[in-house]
Order: structure tokens, then sequence, then C-alpha cells
């Protein structure tokens, strides 16, 4: 593994059942790039994404991240490592409505077993920074889509993980707050050099990355 990529991955294969989704994709994304993976519905971009972050096994192949083979890892070891070195944002927010916004960014740390008063004031320091501090005790059903998906955004790195998955991050937002989104992951980048990979259809989001991946029928083209 090279030191200076955060994800290497060789030979993924995946089917469902008679169908291949992926046919052998070879990919490595740098520490601190922001990549962003398009191509037509079907060309196997969210699997991908499921299989880089281990949500998803892959049939064949080997996957890293950070250094550590995660393919090989059983359940326990994963979610381990997947709640300490991974984050996810998907298009929609799956954040818990009973609680506010402050309490769902603090429950991957919760989980996580961290120092109570530390996960707190990460959450804080996040809620400030992503200008969502007057909301810290909105529930979801009283923030705008905008708001939720900062809060969403802020959930998945109160961990600081090593790397941050978004699938289609800004795909039910309007024109404002997509744009401010789309920013967002590089104001992460800034701040704490976070390494993102991103599937999605926006061509500004595609193009505002450091690197376009685009997919074909289970392959990079």
């Amino acid at each position: 593994m090279n030191t200076g990529n955060m994800i290497e991955a060789a030979g993924i294969r995946k089917c469902y059942g008679d169908l291949q989704v992926l046919k052998g994709i070879d990919l490595t994304v740098a520490r601190g790039e922001v990549v962003s993976i398009v191509g037509a519905s079907g060309a196997g971009k969210t699997t991908m994404l499921q299989i880089l972050g281990t949500l998803s096994q892959p049939d064949s192949g080997k996957v890293f991240i950070d250094g550590t083979r995660v393919d090989s890892l059983t359940d326990k070891p994963l979610s381990g490592f997947r709640n300490q070195k991974i984050g996810f944002v998907f298009q929609f927010h799956h954040l818990l409505p009973e609680f506010s916004a402050f309490e769902n960014i603090c429950i991957p740390g919760y989980i996580g077993g961290r120092d109570r008063r530390e996960v707190e004031r990460r959450a804080d320091e996040l809620l400030d920074m992503l200008g969502l501090t007057d909301r810290r005790e909105h529930r979801p059903g009283e923030l705008s889509g905008g708001e939720q998906q900062r809060v969403a955004i802020a959930r998945a790195i109160i961990n600081s993980p090593a790397v941050l998955f978004a699938d289609e991050p800004s795909g039910n937002l309007d024109s404002v707050n997509r744009e401010e989104i789309h920013r967002l992951f590089f104001d992460l980048r800034e701040k704490y050099g976070q390494t993102t990979v991103i599937v999605t259809h926006d061509e500004n989001l595609a193009t505002m990355a450091d690197r376009r991946i685009t997919m074909r029928d289970g392959m990079i083209v």
C-alpha cells in the first residue's frame, strides 16, 4: 500500500445473480483528494461507493483504506473501523427525527465510546463552522433541506474520519443550498485535510473535484 494514498482498490468485481455490476475496478485516491464519480444510472457508481465504504463486500479484489485491508475484516472489527475511519453522507439525510441537530451529530461519537465532553465540544465546533449554532436544539423537522444536510455532514465527520463518502449529497436540494453543500466539501478539505469521494449527477460538483472519474457498464473509462 502506497502511504500517499488513502484508498487503494484493485480488481474489484461484484455480481448480483447473473448481472455483473463491477468488472474489475482499479482505483486509488490520494490523501486529502476530493474525487467525483460520474456516469449514467446503472453504471455501478453506488455499488462501487458502497464497496469502498465497507457497506458491501466485493466478490473479488482488494480494498485498502488508510493502510488497512478492509475487505477481509470480520463484522466486529469492520464496524469499529467504519465508526472511526469512515463518514457517510447520503441524498436522504437519515437524521433521527426525535433528536435535536446537536444530538444527531453526537451519536457516532457516543457509539464510538469517546469521551462525552469531547464529543459534545466537537459537535458545537462543527455547528459553529457550519453556521448552525442557532439551530442546535431544533429537530430535523424544523430544519430546511440544506440545514438537514449540513447536520448530516457534521454527523459524518464528528469522529474525524479518514474518508468521507457522499452519494448524491445535493440531489434533493435547491440551487442555493446545492452550491453551499458543494463548497462545504472543499472547506472541510482545507480545514481538516478530509479525503472525499462523491458520487454525483451534478455537473458543477463533478467539475469542482480535483479529479473526475467516469464509470460506464461497471468499469472506469
